[in-house]
């Protein structure tokens, strides 16, 4: 039987991903203590010898306002509802120097994560690109998606693996990303309930199931055999679960969150499967030290089930990548 494999990947996206939703005064002290966590997180993956996949909104490998400013591709998304598209934003409303910084760029930190051994450097576009939301385009995101490898590799990052921002996408997005030399992306669990969907459609109903099912196995351990992942080109990676961050008001709840998640990595371990947990940086901004230890507790099950069933942690990259070889 083959080894299982165990995948961690974090979307890493600072203000980008909620700037058309909040503001700096009731978001950005989370993304300024997310970054705090970060290294931290980084650091507890070490420690428990895990690797870990960063997909990072491209803006965040440039310096400042100019330097972004100076880098606006050619074709930008004409979505339907303007309020999702950066550019606008950035041209007219970003402002405020070194005052704005911490909240948009982050190039010191991700040039540093860059040169972590047990970190892959992936992509979550380079604008925060909502592959379906109405008015995009397939000839904007692929203007995004150049941009994306063409600025990570400016910085010496080559970007092999995607994630895509609210996990939409279709396979005219894939294919793109094929084209400009990404072999894997992570896909979404097989349940109607974690369907790539526009925002609109993400009704109450499916948030409501979705919320349930971190608590109790409702739609299945969601691991994925190598084999089935074979068949995909570029590799689709599915994710099992979303690390829900600590919540004062269900923390009651958190005993049951770890035994979801435990039984199913054991499932994967051994039936030789991947599970793929993922979550943002920015979840880790607010009660930093709780999610840091749930967090350590998933870490120390993966150690004992590394032991027992051989059970490793890995890359999106380094998994396609041995994939390829087997091939």
């Amino acid at each position: 039987m083959d080894k299982g494999n165990f995948i961690i990947s974090l979307d890493y996206e600072l203000m980008w991903g909620v700037r058309d939703k909040k503001t700096i005064e009731d978001y950005g002290d989370a993304i300024v203590k997310g970054q705090d966590a970060l290294y931290s997180l980084v650091d507890l993956l070490k420690e428990y010898s895990c690797t870990t996949t960063i997909a990072t909104v491209g803006f965040l490998f440039l310096e400042d306002e100019a330097s972004l400013k100076g880098a606006i591709p050619d074709i930008l998304p004409a979505y339907h509802d303007s309020n999702l598209t950066p550019y606008h934003f950035i041209q007219n409303e970003l402002s405020g120097g070194k005052k704005a910084t911490p909240y948009y760029f982050s190039h010191r930190l991700t040039e540093q994560l860059a040169k972590e051994n047990h970190v892959e450097m992936a992509t979550h576009t380079y604008s925060h690109y909502y592959c379906l939301e109405p008015g995009q385009t397939d000839e904007a995101f692929e203007e995004d998606i150049k941009y994306a490898v063409r600025i990570a590799k400016e910085k010496g990052v080559e970007i092999k693996s995607i994630v895509f921002p609210r996990n939409q996408l279709s396979q005219s997005h894939i294919d793109i990303c094929a084209k400009h030399g990404i072999t894997s992306y992570r896909g979404n669990p097989k349940h109607w309930i974690y369907r790539a969907v526009p925002g609109k459609e993400q009704h109450l109903i499916r948030r409501m199931l979705r919320l349930i099912d971190t608590y109790v196995n409702i739609t299945g351990h969601h691991v994925v055999d190598l084999e089935e992942v074979k068949t995909s080109h570029p590799y689709n990676i599915p994710a099992s679960r979303f690390l829900k961050p600590y919540s004062p008001y269900l923390k009651f709840l958190d005993a049951w969150k770890l035994r979801r998640i435990k039984r199913s990595m054991t499932h994967a371990a051994k039936e030789g499967k991947i599970y793929h947990l993922w979550w943002h940086p920015h979840n880790f901004g607010n009660h930093s030290e709780k999610n840091l230890a749930f967090l350590a507790k998933i870490l120390a099950h993966y150690k004992k089930l590394s032991e027992a069933y051989g059970f490793q942690s890995i890359t999106m990259a380094d998994l396609s990548d041995q994939l390829k070889k087997g091939e």
